[in-house]
């Protein structure tokens, strides 16, 4: 196991590689969550003042 955790001596770039990677993917779903509920909250309110002015 701590040969495979190693990496042939290359293990600080392989294990920085993967955690990078994790955190910008972890980052992308999360922006992407708070951009897709602020279009839902916007895209709400629009539509009940649009619904005001014509009534």
């Amino acid at each position: 196991m701590n040969e495979f955790l190693d990496m042939g001596g290359y293990a600080k770039y392989v294990w920085s590689t993967y955690s990078i990677s994790l955190i910008v993917l972890t980052l992308t779903v999360v922006l992407c969550k708070r951009t897709l509920t602020n279009t839902r909250k916007r895209v709400l309110r629009r539509q009940a003042s649009l619904k005001e002015s014509q009534t």
